[in-house]
């Protein structure tokens, strides 16, 4: 089994497939890795040899921010957007979509589900 920053990588996925699994990492990133430690990309995780391994872990170590410093990195800045109350932070503050996107018919994914009003009751005579 593969270990990497914590996290257990599939074992039955190609390699790079298998480093996406890692938060930070995509396919791209994968394939840069892969060829820095002179790794093809079609070999399975479960085959990697020990020397491979390694090689790998040192590579993201030291050149990529991955995991809990990289979610640390990202919440800091949400949090700095919403202490300077721009408008990207209000946005976030609000909890409603901050690229552009009309939030009248769809947005669902950012604010939830839907809270039905009731209507006003006509008043009797």
């Amino acid at each position: 089994m593969a270990r990497i920053s914590g996290i257990d990588l599939p074992k039955n996925k190609r390699g790079e497939i298998g480093l996406t699994y890692i938060f930070g990492i995509g396919r791209s990133t994968a394939q840069r890795i892969l060829a820095e430690a002179g790794i093809d990309v079609n070999i399975k995780v479960q085959d990697w040899t020990d020397e491979q391994l390694t090689s790998i872990r040192t590579i993201i170590n030291d050149q990529i921010k991955v995991e809990g410093s990289l979610r640390s990195e990202v919440q800091l800045n949400i949090k700095r957007l919403m202490d300077i109350g721009c408008y990207r932070g209000t946005r976030h503050r609000k909890g409603l979509p901050l690229r552009g996107q009309r939030t009248k018919n769809n947005s669902r994914t950012r604010k939830g589900k839907r809270k039905t009003v009731a209507n006003k009751k006509k008043a009797t005579k």
